[in-house]
């Protein structure tokens, strides 16, 4: 047995390698008594501003835990604490006469691909993209003006639309299966920190290394990437799926796991065409806000000392009413760039490298989009809602992939902010001043409106000082949740099709989908043994 100790608040300054002192004082035991612990959780405590305190759950080993415990039975902040197991499923009595398929290499087809690949199913992993070295390199010359590549970009290729946005590892799920995906991301060169820290982040340059070596990883194992392999069919005969139509030639298999993110519309446009039950899923959108960090930090930071022991601030907000109205995705020290799947369309996004060092912040600044709001009772009406203020945006960026970008008070007073307006951040391609009221339907428009003074008066007006909107931001949440099983994660009449991630409308960020990814490949392995694996 050990146990758990909660709500152990250190001022930011002290280093977690004292940690085991301040136990010891909770405790009312000697420092020597404290064997050994493990932080469980670490979070930052920012509300006071001259008092900033991180705020610690730890599992510590003491020789007499019975003893302890019975001086704690009032208080809660000390515990008995066992771990909840990671559940690792039996192999199924059904042998597999193919390689299982995974269509797509963001967070959940990657995890789902590792850990079929550990239980010796050889995976065959399908990716539409270019692997992420040759990604870089294309988004680069994008950003200095090159042509839009559509399946090498920012949105597409060898770790999905992940590897280039930002690495944020936020997620709402706790428990064994949200550890283990954060220890497979330590063990393919993320920090050991992660798996306790209440935000943390991996960096857009940190991404592309960790997607190579859960390749290699899974290469080691025997399983296969197939790049520039773009899914276009999935063969099905009573019911059951027999093999994928790619564009790189016909696969033989009886599982596929789909996790082909939530920017791949050609591919819901033929599941929808192949009779794939999906439906229309309320979705989050809206724009971005880019100010200078400087402004954040001040904002939140009361004594200097705080930048050099925290790095660059960051923040959440939000606004409730009958339409909450929240930030998203906020990239401190970070770079507005372009998230664009299609052709002639324009959307938003932000990402931050692991050292925050651009001098500027981001945020989405979103709300939620309801389907009785789409326009229409097509599953596929979200995608086109999006489409259609998408090519707006690009219209307004004069048809080259401008970012355009607004003054707030010109948003709130609906007008354009004049051709003089002077850019201060981070969009590299080029930027436009418009008038972004253009670019959203009418019930987001009026909710952002509404909310954005509110915010201001939190940050005492200091929130829009020297701020800049750019936008759309679209691509908050899928506008589509394809269906499942609930017990099996399997489409019902598409025995063998497991839709997954955020593609599939089941998760909203890497650990999520990872976790997503991860669960589909534990219902194949609960079904299914790889004895009869053959190669495809």
């Amino acid at each position: 047995m050990s146990l758990k100790v909660t709500n152990i608040r250190l001022p930011v300054e002290v280093p977690e390698q004292e940690l085991a002192i301040h136990i010891a004082q909770t405790l009312g035991i000697p420092t020597a008594d404290v064997q050994s612990f493990r932080i469980i959780r670490k979070s930052l405590d920012a509300r006071s501003r001259h008092d900033l305190r991180f705020v610690y759950s730890a599992e510590v080993q003491v020789p007499d835990e019975s003893g302890i415990l019975r001086n704690f039975r009032e208080d809660s902040s000390v515990q008995a604490y066992s771990e909840v197991a990671f559940l690792d499923p039996e192999f199924g009595t059904q042998p597999l006469d193919e390689r299982p398929v995974v269509v797509g290499s963001g967070p959940a087809g990657l995890l789902a691909g590792y850990f079929l690949a550990l239980k010796g199913y050889r995976p065959v992993i399908i990716e539409r993209g270019f692997p992420v070295k040759e990604r870089v390199p294309e988004i680069r010359r994008f950003d200095k003006g090159a042509d839009f590549q559509r399946e090498n970009n920012y949105l597409f290729g060898e770790g999905g639309a992940g590897c280039f946005s930002d690495g944020k590892l936020t997620c709402r799920l706790s428990g064994p299966d949200v550890q283990w995906v954060l220890e497979r991301f330590v063990d393919c060169g993320a920090r050991p920190s992660i798996v306790y820290e209440h935000r943390p982040h991996l960096g857009s340059n940190k991404l592309p290394m960790i997607c190579r070596n859960f390749r290699r990883k899974i290469d080691a194992l025997g399983g296969e990437f197939r790049f520039e392999c773009r899914l276009e069919g999935v063969d099905v005969g009573n019911g059951q799926v027999q093999g994928v139509m790619t564009s790189s030639g016909y696969l033989k298999t009886s599982q596929v796991i789909l996790g082909i993110g939530h920017s791949a519309r050609d591919t819901y446009q033929m599941l929808y065409e192949l009779g794939v039950p999906m439906f229309r899923k309320a979705f989050q959108l809206g724009l971005r806000i880019e100010q200078p960090q400087e402004q954040v930090n001040s904002h939140k930071y009361g004594r200097d000392e705080y930048l050099s022991l925290l790095g660059a601030a960051d923040y959440t907000m939000i606004t409730k009413g009958k339409r909450d109205l929240y930030t998203f995705c906020m990239c401190a020290g970070g770079i507005v760039m372009p998230s664009i799947s299609e052709p002639n369309m324009f959307c938003t996004n932000g990402m931050s490298n692991s050292r925050h060092d651009t001098g500027f912040a981001n945020s989405g600044i979103m709300t939620t989009i309801y389907p009785e709001e789409f326009g229409s009772e097509h599953p596929l009406a979200g995608v086109e809602l999006q489409r259609k203020y998408e090519a707006i945006a690009f219209e307004l960026g004069e048809k080259n992939y401008y970012c355009p970008i607004q003054r707030p008070a010109d948003f709130l007073n609906n007008r354009k902010t004049d051709s003089g307006f002077q850019y201060q951040g981070t969009y590299q391609r080029g930027v436009v001043a418009s008038n972004l009221n253009q670019v959203l339907p009418p019930v987001v428009i009026s909710q952002i409106q509404n909310g954005l003074p509110i915010m201001n008066q939190k940050w005492q007006g200091a929130f829009l000082e020297n701020a800049v909107l750019v936008g759309p931001e679209m691509r908050g949440s899928s506008p589509i949740r394809i269906d499942r099983d609930r017990q099996t994660y399997q489409t019902p009449g598409f025995r063998g099709l497991y839709p997954v991630g955020e593609g599939a409308g089941y998760a909203g960020g890497i650990v999520s989908a990872a976790v997503d990814g991860l669960l589909s490949a534990k219902k194949l392995v609960e079904e299914f043994s790889p004895l009869g694996a053959a190669t495809v």
